[in-house]
């Protein structure tokens, strides 16, 4: 079965039967030139909205993974000292905008690298960097991180999998995550959010208290991310993503930003 989505119109093809769907109480013939089979049906609202939530990324959390969400949102509510009435995601989500508000960049990205850092006892890090971070010439700990970010992460991050990423001397290693629609993007809608509380921080993170090298590579278009440990990160100037203009729905965009997104002009929180 395929679909396909246009507006409020939903083509669903499977066999060789084509069904259209419209939100419309109205009935559309369509006249077909081969043998193909065509009927133009009213669909209820609910099949419309239940296609839609089919493109959202699905993943429905575990014991454990409700269990990092309560000390991930713990960590970032004692960074910002404030906590949202909302329970779940949702909470977390209005938490990572409060850690923007009232901040540069530079001090968002800071306050990020402390919660990560709370995260972990300061020994076991000191001893990765220390330890393991050497073995191999980086490859044994880049393997490692990607396989527990992989398992460890899909709580906050949505499906991702472990794949092969090229690394600057046309080496392969086994150290990428793929992320196929990140949900903390998707939900905070915000280009500075998903730089300044994820991505920046995060590389900083793993290269300065973990001795893994790290580049993230959000796409602002589908919202996947490829996460490349053992590649080092371009310099903020040349990194495109830097460069990205405010998304359309940003929550926290001015109208006079959504104009300036539609003029590719870079978001003022990247």
């Amino acid at each position: 079965m395929a679909v396909a989505l246009t507006g409020t119109t939903r083509w669903l093809y499977g066999g060789s039967r084509l069904r259209f769907y419209s939100s419309s109480q109205e009935k559309i013939y369509l006249r077909s030139p081969s043998n193909l089979r065509i009927s133009c049906l009213s669909a209820p609202s609910e099949l419309i909205e239940n296609t839609e939530l089919e493109l959202k990324s699905e993943y429905k959390p575990g014991l454990f993974d409700d269990l990092f969400l309560h000390l991930f949102r713990s960590k970032m509510v004692q960074e910002t000292g404030w906590d949202s009435g909302k329970p779940g995601y949702d909470g977390l989500i209005e938490v990572a905008n409060r850690l923007m508000i009232g901040r540069t960049n530079s001090e968002a990205k800071e306050a990020s690298i402390r919660v990560l850092r709370s995260l972990f006892p300061p020994l076991i890090l000191e001893l990765y960097r220390i330890l393991v971070a050497p073995l191999g010439g980086g490859r044994v700990a880049a393997e490692m991180v990607a396989r527990v970010t992989a398992l460890t992460c899909k709580w906050l991050m949505g499906p991702c999998e472990v794949n092969t990423v090229d690394l600057h001397d046309e080496t392969s290693w086994t150290s990428g995550v793929l992320v196929e629609r990140c949900k903390y993007l998707e939900e905070s809608k915000c280009v500075g959010i998903c730089i300044n509380t994820c991505k920046l921080p995060t590389q900083s993170f793993f290269k300065d208290y973990m001795g893994v090298n790290l580049v993230m590579e959000p796409n602002f278009s589908d919202y996947s991310c490829q996460l490349k440990f053992g590649v080092l990160p371009p310099q903020p100037e040349n990194d495109s993503a830097m460069k990205e203009p405010c998304l359309e729905i940003c929550p926290n965009a001015t109208p006079s930003r959504r104009v300036s997104s539609l003029n590719n002009t870079k978001c003022p929180k990247a």
